[in-house]
């Protein structure tokens, strides 16, 4: 599976889940259930290589931002959500993650953000197809600290400083 097969699946399932999180999680097993389970690994692989990838302070700092404080936990989701909203705005956040002001439609902290469902997609398929879990994928974790220079995520003024246009649209206040 090449990269480009990997987000037309990400986006067909997340359009066809209409915004529901939940839902996307669950037409994307129904959709990787149709491939054989090498296909599922090739899937499960390029899944966790971006979720990797955005494990930096700016994505933190950002999803404390979009959260009004976000710890580990609320962070590892919001990167397999962030997976989930398709190339332009994963790719858009990693390069820029003040630009999810732009590329962000709507945000409510309610209902998205959340895509823990979504980081267990592949090994749910994969386990529903040969009845065994999915082997490990010979990707190396990230760091024990997120990637970049870290800052307080905890602090409003520094995080409206680096965050200007989305702390404009979605901070606190």
């Amino acid at each position: 599976m090449d990269e480009t097969e990997f987000w037309k699946i990400i986006d067909s399932t997340r359009e066809r889940a209409e915004g529901d999180p939940e839902e996307h999680a669950d037409l994307l097993v129904e959709r990787l259930t149709e491939l054989d389970p090498d296909s599922v690994l090739d899937f499960a692989r390029h899944f966790e290589a971006r979720y990797n990838r955005a494990y930096t302070w700016e994505l933190w700092g950002a999803a404390a931002v979009l959260f009004d404080g976000a710890g580990d936990e609320v962070f590892d989701y919001f990167r397999c959500w962030l997976i989930g909203q398709g190339r332009e705005v994963f790719e858009g956040a990693v390069h820029e993650p003040d630009a999810l002001a732009e590329l962000l439609v709507d945000f409510d902290e309610e209902i998205d953000g959340d895509g823990e469902e979504l980081g267990f997609a592949a090994d749910e398929a994969y386990e529903r197809l040969t009845g065994t879990e999915a082997p490990d994928l010979g990707i190396p974790p990230p760091g024990a600290e997120p990637a970049g220079t870290p800052f307080d995520l905890d602090d409003d003024e520094v995080l409206a400083a680096r965050f200007p246009r989305l702390w404009a649209r979605f901070g606190p206040g």
